[in-house]
């Protein structure tokens, strides 16, 4: 077996991460969340992005979803649901074609400014959502 199979191997044995192994995320997590409900929406940027990762969580890869079940999904986790979508897909972990929504397949391309406020372990974690 090549070396390069044998490292694909261990790479395809590796456990799907529970969500960002970044530790903020985790702090995040505890100080917004309570259960399945947030107890606000964060306001600095990265632990928005976080709350939104675990929030992305909730839809389907390869679904798409209309506008009105979208909306019940994010009421489930907070009332201020045109923020919560709005932001999934200002970030491009949602996309839309008029009032139909879907998980993003690709990972987002991030600039700079993106690429700070973004957990460290988005891309595997997304990857690993895709997966599933």
């Amino acid at each position: 077996m090549s070396l390069n199979r044998t490292l694909l191997d261990d790479v395809r044995a590796v456990p799907a991460p529970e969500g960002p192994d970044d530790p903020d995320h985790k702090r995040t997590l505890r100080i917004f969340s309570d259960g399945d409900r947030l107890r606000s929406i964060p306001a600095k940027r990265k632990a928005r992005v976080s709350i939104l990762l675990e929030l992305l969580r909730r839809f389907e890869p390869g679904r798409r979803y209309p506008e009105r079940e979208v909306n019940d999904i994010l009421r489930s986790a907070h009332d201020d649901v045109a923020t919560l979508r709005r932001e999934l897909i200002d970030y491009r972990y949602l996309r839309r074609e008029g009032a139909v929504y879907w998980v993003n397949e690709r990972q987002p391309a991030r600039d700079a400014n993106e690429a700070q406020e973004v957990p460290e372990g988005e891309a595997a974690w997304l990857r690993a959502l895709l997966r599933s």
